[in-house]
């Protein structure tokens, strides 16, 4: 299976893995699954930090970096189709990252690896829940 993490997911993998469900945990722990994360989830973990809503030690960039290179992944494309059809969704919220990954997910055929009820609710992509 090939799951887009969000943002929250691949932090709590790094940081917190005690907050992913079991299933999520071994589907992530899976060598049959083929991990995928966004350029915008580094985008919001920089946000975070910049908004002192994530406390890491040393620069952020750096931080960053590491994160992305402790999970074995491949990078998920940022395209003219996926912005496009990040606002053609039926979401309940305006979010920018939650919009392209779950476009992402939907033009690609993956099952994004949430715990965002929001993005749970949709429709429109597979998910893969963290309950």
């Amino acid at each position: 299976m090939k799951l887009p993490l969000d943002t929250h997911i691949w932090l709590w993998a790094m940081l917190e893995p005690d907050r992913l469900s079991d299933s999520v945990r071994k589907a992530l722990a899976s060598p049959e699954n083929e991990l995928w994360l966004s350029p915008l989830s580094v985008w919001e973990a920089m946000m975070l930090v910049e908004r002192g809503r994530l406390k890491v030690d040393g620069p952020a960039a750096e931080w960053v970096e590491q994160m992305v290179q402790a999970l074995p992944r491949r990078e998920a494309p940022l395209t003219h189709a996926i912005a496009v059809a990040s606002l053609q969704l039926t979401l309940p919220h305006q979010d920018l990252a939650d919009r392209f990954l779950a476009a992402t997910a939907r033009l690609m055929g993956l099952a994004l690896v949430t715990a965002d009820e929001r993005l749970l609710a949709a429709s429109e992509y597979d998910v893969l829940a963290n309950r």
